[in-house]
């Protein structure tokens, strides 16, 4: 099992002129991370503050325009876009540069792209898939540059519902974003990330169709998207956003690694599941944002260690069971006394 970001961690404000004060921050960010026991990585958002119009930058056709601070900027279409160059892999590239773990790549996807985009009258189906379009030429880029993982954000797939229409469209613009691309293990790893809300009503063929190697699910948020992760094929991953991302309470590891038990059931194994934040924690304090990723790299090694100490004996024992919660710890089965014949 491993623990991950899934957007955005606070830092300090940088000047964005001064590559050395930028680098260092990044740095920064990233040994907290590797710090707490996190083994794949991000760059906190610093590069990319605005994740799509990072997304968008290398794409022609569009028109960018900033909104307010901690607002995605606003897309306004003057043609279909196509792909010029590429908008994500510098950053991620730098980013990478900065660390001996592994740093992942992230992308505003396709059907999120196309609802959140000023459409001029263009239809919106068109429109998506010539986003999947552009967007596949930019996987190309980032699997040539050697990248080995990227999160696709769709969170505008808790819309999709019942429409049949919404989700024909949802799996086209996938298999249109993925077609080609190298998938792992030998190229890229390839997640789809669905947060802000519950998508299970849009059913799992819609999600789980596509050639994606993983998936993560907000399970605060949108603790219905559990009837997703139920239905996902064992080889896939699934990694769960179990950390609330808004509330400065500290959450407890003995909840983490129950989603993440959950998740590995059913044959999938823990090797497939990963625990991060349901969301970006770039709104809480330092401080209390560290706190929470260290519950993270805590779960995780808990896991890890389970064949030299079982996990239920790293946990307080009130969460096991009502036995080891009466005596104050956990006992196993091999040291109970008999029960007594009735």
């Amino acid at each position: 099992m491993f623990a991950t970001l899934h957007g955005a961690y606070p830092h300090p404000a940088v000047d964005p002129g001064d590559p050395g004060a930028v680098d260092a921050a990044v740095a920064a960010v990233l040994g907290q991370q590797a710090g707490a026991g996190l083994t794949l990585l991000t760059g906190g958002g610093i590069l990319d503050p605005d994740l799509l119009a990072a997304t968008v930058a290398g794409m022609t056709g569009l028109e960018l325009r900033a909104t307010g601070p901690g607002s995605s900027a606003r897309v306004r279409v003057a043609g279909l876009p196509e792909w010029q160059r590429p908008g994500v892999v510098e950053g991620w590239q730098r980013t990478a540069a900065l660390s001996e773990l592994p740093v992942k790549a992230r992308i505003v996807g396709p059907y999120s792209l196309g609802r959140r985009a000023e459409r001029r009258g263009l239809g919106r189906r068109r429109l998506t898939l010539a986003f999947a379009r552009a967007l596949n030429t930019e996987l190309r880029a980032l699997a040539e540059a050697g990248c080995a993982f990227v999160q696709v954000e769709e969170d505008e797939a808790i819309r999709v519902g019942q429409s049949a229409v919404e989700r024909a469209l949802f799996r086209d613009a996938q298999d249109l974003l993925l077609d080609g691309v190298p998938d792992a293990p030998a190229g890229l790893h390839r997640s789809l990330a669905v947060s802000g809300g519950n998508a299970d009503i849009a059913g799992p063929e819609t999600f789980f169709s596509a050639a994606y190697e993983s998936y993560f699910f907000d399970l605060i948020q949108g603790p219905d998207n559990w009837r997703l992760i139920t239905r996902a094929p064992a080889e896939r991953g699934i990694i769960c956003g179990a950390v609330d991302a808004r509330d400065p309470r500290i959450d407890d590891k003995e909840l983490v690694i129950w989603a993440a038990s959950y998740a590995a059931s059913g044959g999938r194994g823990y090797e497939r599941v990963g625990v991060a934040p349901a969301g970006s924690l770039a709104g809480l304090d330092p401080a209390v944002a560290r706190r929470k990723i260290d519950v993270l790299g805590a779960s995780a090694r808990i896991v890890e260690a389970r064949a030299e100490t079982p996990i239920q004996a790293q946990l307080d024992p009130r969460a096991v069971d009502s036995r080891s919660a009466a005596v104050g710890r956990w006992t196993p089965p091999s040291e109970l006394p008999p029960r007594r014949p009735r």
